[in-house]
């Protein structure tokens, strides 16, 4: 029968064993949004897409107003949601970006409805801009200088020989 006392261990016969210490180690900090933080996202997104679909707003600078909702990005603690918008057709003004603001908490109680979670969460509205940085980068890669490096190189009459 052993006892344990401390770091060592005691056996019946009367021998000590010696047990090394290990100091609790760090976790790392986590690399990218957890599971639920991306499947939380994607019902908030649906369920913005909806209200986007279906509502009329009364605000004047949001009538007539066709947003697509493109990605959510929730915080850690799923509080506060980043949805990234782009107008259909056409970019979003200025005065449309703030009429989103100005509906933001008319928008949370309607997500809340939509999506069960403990609290509602903030929706926050940035204008997103991954189309335009998508099109500068196909640009970019269309330009002569830039295919003439994508183009496989001619063996030489030396690489030929060896």
């Amino acid at each position: 029968m052993a006892r344990r006392t401390g770091n060592a261990t005691t056996s019946d016969k009367g021998r000590a064993e010696k047990r090394e210490y290990k100091a609790p180690t760090k976790r790392a900090a986590p690399q990218g949004p957890s599971q639920r933080q991306l499947r939380v996202a994607e019902e908030v997104r649906h369920a913005l897409a909806a209200i986007f679909a279906r509502e009329e707003f009364r605000d004047p600078d949001l009538a007539d107003l066709h947003v697509t909702v493109t990605e959510v990005r929730a915080s850690p603690d799923l509080q506060h949601m980043t949805a990234f918008v782009s107008g259909l057709g056409k970019e979003l003004t200025p005065a449309q970006h703030a009429g989103l603001k100005r509906v933001a908490p008319y928008l949370r109680t309607l997500v809340s409805r939509a999506v069960r979670l403990r609290t509602a969460p903030e929706v926050h509205f940035q204008p997103d801009t991954a189309l335009d940085y998508a099109m500068h980068i196909s640009k970019v890669m269309q330009r002569p200088e830039v295919q003439q490096d994508l183009q496989p190189k001619a063996a030489t009459k030396d690489e030929d020989a060896s």
